[in-house]
């Protein structure tokens, strides 16, 4: 990769407009509002212990649709109700495309909403304000719409893409993709031949800085370690001395844990994002200005704050049955996020930071990644953008959170997420991922939908 400041916020290959103006007959966003309903209103709750209602209704839901117009599935489950979909569409039969396979692929499962805590029922898919509400919302039923949408009329139209692609709608994304992209890469690899590049959610959406228009491609994810803390001491009673207190032990280690100020540190991604924000800002992007960059954002800096550093946050504690009996375990969860090319710090200062008395198991350990902002793919979904809205700025950033793209990057693949959305500028969109009123703007589908019809012509 270039250096940052050699690099462009935008780099279209071709200009924007030699993109061709007419679609011929068909229209990617007709059904696009109408699909991420009727996907809201299938609950698939995951609560992480395989007690939710699953992604098998789902899944069949999404089979049907895609059969509906000629393109056949396969449905794949690692255990009831834990259901995947894979199809396979585009290309010529029996020739290999000179690019390989595009894999796009989106998940099916949400996490919990309470209903009573929400201003429409999070699974009524109400049409309200000019927004979609519900659960999956943004998180991430409206890319699986948009893909429908998209997919469904050009399959009708008889406008199926020169590059094969695979479809892939999984389960379990919200629990670490153990029953969906994993299982997928253990027993179903076949399904994924020839795929050299993937496609998927949290990117492509835009954020306002100083009146500009950034759509943010993802590019990178940090690395998840979801952590159980164990101290073991003395069992006894309460009312007499204990200087081998496992509780106290363990409050010590979550307390330095959560209070470690971790440094910034910069990947390649960001560094290309920070020059960008920096050119429209006026000033050159360093690892010491890195935060007030991000704070031009506004809301988005509550992700994008999470990518300059490693994170750790305690988010469970557990020890104890009776309040004058000491006991003899305390644990607790962290949920730790480190960044691509920083592990070995990450590991090695959370080994000190607990110390010799707290023991570390994980409850889920997945590798960070980071894919090149370069070649045709990039262009395809910058010009596929700026065909839509030609004065924003197009850049890439890294995630705080996990995707799929963590199991499917054991293919050997690249990478990136593009769920493209245009949105108000008031409009807290990062909040609304997991959040109480989750909700798209319905302009903002339909924006999706036009800009995947565009790249689905380039890919």
């Amino acid at each position: 990769m270039r250096e940052p400041a050699e690099k462009p916020a935008v780099t279209p290959a071709e200009p924007v407009s030699s993109l061709p103006a007419d679609r011929g007959a068909h229209d990617p966003a007709a059904e696009v509002v109408e699909l991420c309903r009727d996907l809201i209103r299938i609950d698939t709750s995951n609560y992480g212990d395989d007690e939710g209602p699953g992604e098998r209704k789902a899944a069949e839901h999404v089979a049907a649709l895609l059969e509906e117009v000629g393109i056949e599935c396969r449905l794949h489950e690692s255990g009831p109700g834990r259901t995947n979909v894979v199809a396979h569409w585009g290309g010529t039969p029996g020739a290999t495309h000179e690019r390989g396979s595009l894999l796009l692929h989106g998940h099916l499962d949400v996490v919990p909403a309470a209903a009573e805590d929400w201003q429409v029922h999070p699974f009524s898919g109400e049409v309200r304000d000019g927004y979609v509400w519900g659960r999956g919302a943004v998180d991430m039923k409206d890319f699986d719409a948009m893909l429908l949408s998209v997919v469904r009329a050009r399959a009708r139209a008889g406008r199926a893409p020169e590059r094969p692609v695979v479809l892939c709608f999984t389960a379990d994304e919200e629990a670490g993709g153990h029953h969906g992209a994993e299982v997928l890469m253990d027993r179903h690899r076949d399904e994924f031949e020839g795929v050299t590049e993937a496609v998927g959610e949290v990117g492509g959406f835009s954020a306002t800085v100083r009146g500009r228009r950034v759509y943010l491609i993802e590019a990178a994810e940090k690395g998840m370690a979801w952590m159980r803390l164990t101290a073991r001491g003395r069992a006894g009673h309460g009312s007499m001395l204990n200087d081998d207190n496992a509780v106290s032990a363990l409050a010590a280690a979550v307390a330095r844990i959560g209070a470690h100020d971790w440094p910034v540190r910069l990947t390649p991604t960001m560094r290309t994002l920070l020059a960008a924000v920096g050119e429209i800002a006026g000033v050159e992007a360093t690892p010491e200005n890195a935060e007030a960059l991000i704070s031009e954002f506004g809301g988005a800096a509550r992700m994008l704050g999470a990518v300059l550093r490693n994170t750790t946050n305690p988010t469970m504690l557990g020890a104890g049955y009776k309040v004058n009996v000491i006991p003899t375990e305390a644990t607790a969860h962290v949920d730790g996020r480190f960044l691509p090319g920083f592990e070995d710090e990450f590991f090695a200062t959370l080994a000190e930071l607990c110390g010799e008395d707290v023991s570390i198991d994980y409850v889920s350990k997945q590798a960070p990644w980071e894919t090149p902002y370069d070649g045709a793919l990039v262009d395809a979904m910058t010009r596929s953008l700026l065909a839509e809205d030609p004065d924003a700025v197009v850049a890439p950033y890294l995630m705080s959170g996990g995707t799929d793209a963590k199991h499917f990057n054991r293919l050997g693949l690249r990478a990136y997420g593009f769920a493209p959305l245009r949105l108000p500028d008031d409009l807290d969109f990062t909040a609304l991922f997991h959040g109480v009123d989750e909700r798209v703007p319905v302009d903002a589908l339909e924006f999706g939908a036009r800009v995947l019809d565009r790249f689905l012509d380039q890919v």
